[in-house]
């Protein structure tokens, strides 16, 4: 059973049969790993961290572990900040060292390190390089490079080692699907599929607001959890009738500004009023020096940018991130600017979710948004998610905008699309 609460309060909430199958898969000799996919708040997460340590205080004394995410701020929220407090609980005694990346824990006489490792790119691989492991788990393990997630399981040389995997899916022809799910039995892992319903935790309130928060490839892969083709237009929920509105009359709270550079490319600059909680473009600059017949310099376009502003308090202007002379001429006019976090596939999600919760609405004069929305689609040529390259330049800068919004909200459910991402 699986204990919640401060500590002075708790409440019982019991493990689902296949939670059950990953607290006690190791107590058999069969697998060499576990594979855990399917659906996001489906308890899969929680339920492998709770039977790594159980599985390694049990079996090893003075080892070294490894704990991998995406990210070791995203590993930390999210799976040590609610497992580490469970594992207290249950009479463990866990010391975080955060300046080492590194968690030392002891119980029943035995005590093993936990060495945390962030798997963002290629490089990351030589962050692990050199380590030599008892057993590693890898939490969002698709979201990993594969000479991450390989120089990971090559760092698994003692004698008992076992290998534990989670992720939500991606495409089908993504190296870890074909790789380690569709060859589990070759590679003796144990593979688990969940969906939501395998949380017992999650309250039918909680698994419909994730059911409406997503759409298309998105909902088939997070709420059905199906590795399945990122295909066809790409915000497919969206009605420019039922969708957009007039600029709202009266006073805003808050001006921003988000901005997609483009030279040879058109550029498109987003402005974005704040209003009853809700983000609105109220207006837009478009320029396509292939239609305009020249291109603009930097100093030009800052100029462009001052005439869509006007008197308005702009709080921050929202830049393309590789943009940097664009950045520093903006600056130097005394705006503040943020380098936008150009994570593709991360951003058209969080998009669609605050475009669905209408906490960003398009005005229905921003024309140029509008024509690219309704063109938007997925590259299906690659083997890759990807928009296709073409109609992207104001729904770049829209993409900047949402992830800037979400990543600064605390506790909102479009932050935890970030999270994913963290």
């Amino acid at each position: 059973m699986r204990w919640k609460g401060d500590g002075r309060t708790a409440e019982i909430v019991r493990f689902s049969p296949k939670q059950l199958k990953v607290l006690s898969w190791w107590q058999r000799d069969e697998w060499e790993a576990v594979i855990c996919d399917g659906a996001v708040r489906s308890g899969k997460t929680f339920s492998m961290g709770v039977s790594f340590f159980l599985w390694a205080q049990a079996r090893f004394h003075g080892r070294q572990f490894g704990l991998c995410g995406k990210t070791i701020v995203s590993l930390r929220r999210n799976l040590l900040t609610e497992l580490v407090p469970y594992l207290r609980r249950m009479g463990m005694s866990v010391r975080e060292k955060r300046a080492e990346n590194l968690l030392v824990v002891s119980f029943g006489g035995r005590e093993n390190r936990f060495l945390l490792f962030g798997g963002r790119d290629e490089s990351s691989a030589a962050l692990i390089q050199g380590s030599t492991l008892a057993g590693i788990l890898l939490d969002e393990a698709a979201l990993m490079p594969r000479s991450f997630v390989e120089q990971a399981v090559a760092r698994c040389s003692v004698p008992g080692s076992l290998l534990w995997f989670n992720c939500n899916p991606e495409g089908p022809q993504h190296w870890f699907y074909r790789e380690w799910i569709l060859k589990a039995k070759e590679r003796r892992a144990l593979y688990l599929h969940f969906t939501m319903a395998d949380n017992p935790g999650l309250s039918p309130r909680i698994r419909a607001r994730y059911r409406n928060a997503y759409s298309g490839v998105f909902y088939r892969r997070f709420v059905l959890g199906e590795w399945t083709a990122a295909q066809g237009l790409i915000y497919d929920f969206f009605d420019q009738e039922r969708d957009t509105a007039d600029v709202p009359e009266g006073p805003f709270g808050q001006w921003r500004v988000s901005v997609d550079y483009g030279t040879a490319n058109p550029a498109s600059f987003g402005l974005w009023g704040e209003k009853d909680g809700v983000w609105y473009r109220t207006a837009e600059y478009y320029y396509d020096s292939r239609k305009g017949g020249q291109q603009r310099t930097d100093a030009e376009y800052a100029e462009d940018l001052e005439r869509l502003v006007g008197e308005r308090p702009v709080q921050r202007v929202v830049v393309d991130p590789s943009a940097a002379s664009f950045i520093e001429a903006l600056r130097r006019r005394g705006f503040t600017v943020v380098r936008a976090d150009n994570d593709v596939v991360d951003g058209i999600r969080v998009t669609a979710d605050l475009l669905k919760k209408k906490r960003i609405v398009i005005c229905r004069n921003c024309r140029d948004c509008l024509r690219e929305m309704a063109l938007y689609c997925w590259d299906e040529r690659g083997g890759r998610d990807a928009p296709r390259k073409e109609n992207d330049h104001a729904m770049d800068d829209l993409r900047y905008f949402a992830m800037d919004l979400a990543a600064g909200q605390s506790g909102g459910f479009a932050a935890v699309a970030v999270e994913r991402r963290p």
